[in-house]
């Protein structure tokens, strides 16, 4: 059973801007099975999200889910992007040419999309249902929000996680520049922190998922990690091969792990989400912001561990340690393996 009602308090009121009005919780409750009597009980997951979504609940819910389809999952800012055009190429016998010739964003569609910006028209789910098999979809839902036949269809599921104090400042800079928030850092931080913003709790999307990765069952479901792909690209590289059931050479690898490289990705035209910039720049900006006259942000932003640093003052960086104790407390999950 699912239910929703309108989320606000002081840490949504600050953050709230031109692409995330009106907030609002998600509540859901899933039977468990408890103990060797199998008597039923129930739980509660919830997740933050904004009222655009909300017409799409029920699509995403009822869509159909086939057992090819290719599903990349994370928290928004964890790598994502990087992690679709590796996928897409090995799923694609490395063709380069045709990467090239379509965009990111037509290869592998955002499932919400139209869902997940105030001011984004169009119709990302129905655009998703009429891909030609086999679909290859970005998605930033929690377990709880995805389709109900993902779980018997049992399509491949990758999941990508970050540190909290990574993500949280990449997605900060993502609001700024894409979503239309002119606030203080800080006020981004405290929302993330209280799992006030879009997509929150990341804690428990985090978990769901390094669970769900975790169960006998689970074949279909790879998890990774950011820091695994900076610290070792081609390993990842091969891992993503055999969950694929796909084969590469050395020489094959070591040509696709260039064309990952951050300045590669930046430069790429098909990846570097440069129709999305514009798009920011012309809906979701403040009439102040649209006078600048330079705006350097990129959506490939550092592409590194630890450029939190960069941003973020003793204090929060304490403040997140605390917060990633807790989300990692009584599992055998750590967000720098």
């Amino acid at each position: 059973m699912m239910r929703y009602e309108k989320y606000n308090n002081e840490y949504t009121d600050r953050i709230e801007c031109p692409g995330t009005e009106k907030h609002y919780r998600l509540t859901r409750s899933l039977p468990i099975l408890d103990g060797d009597d199998r008597s039923r009980k129930v739980t509660e997951k919830w997740c933050i999200m904004i009222e655009k979504f909300l017409p799409l609940l029920k699509p995403i819910q009822q869509m159909p889910v086939y057992a090819n389809d290719l599903w990349v999952i994370t928290f928004p800012k964890c790598g994502t992007t990087w992690t679709q055009e590796m996928v897409w190429l090995l799923n694609n016998d490395l063709d380069y040419a045709r990467a090239a010739k379509l965009t990111l964003e037509e290869r592998f569609p955002f499932l919400e999309l139209s869902g997940a910006l105030t001011l984004m028209d169009g119709d990302s789910v129905g655009r998703v249902q009429e891909l030609p098999r086999p679909r290859h979809i970005k998605s930033h839902l929690p377990p709880m929000l995805l389709p109900e036949a993902i779980r018997t269809s049992k399509p491949k599921i990758i999941y990508v996680s970050r540190n909290p104090k990574d993500a949280a400042t990449s997605f900060f800079h993502h609001y700024r520049n894409i979503v239309g928030y002119d606030g203080p850092m800080e006020h981004f931080f405290d929302a993330f922190l209280n799992d006030s913003l879009i997509y929150a709790p990341f804690g428990e999307h985090v978990r769901a998922y390094w669970e769900w990765s975790k169960r006998p069952d689970a074949d279909n479901c790879l998890f990774l990690t950011y820091e695994q792909m900076k610290r070792d690209l081609r390993g990842v590289i091969g891992r993503v091969s055999s969950f694929l059931g796909k084969q590469y050479t050395a020489s094959e690898v070591d040509e696709l792990a260039k064309h990952l490289s951050v300045e590669s990705m930046r430069n790429n035209n098909s990846c570097n989400m440069n129709d999305l910039l514009q798009w920011a720049k012309n809906t979701t900006y403040s009439e102040e912001r649209k006078k600048h006259a330079k705006n350097n942000f990129q959506f490939i932003r550092s592409g590194t561990v630890g450029s939190y640093r960069e941003d973020m003052n003793e204090e929060y960086v304490q403040r997140f340690e605390e917060y990633e104790k807790a989300i990692t407390e009584g599992s055998d999950f750590d967000f720098y393996f």
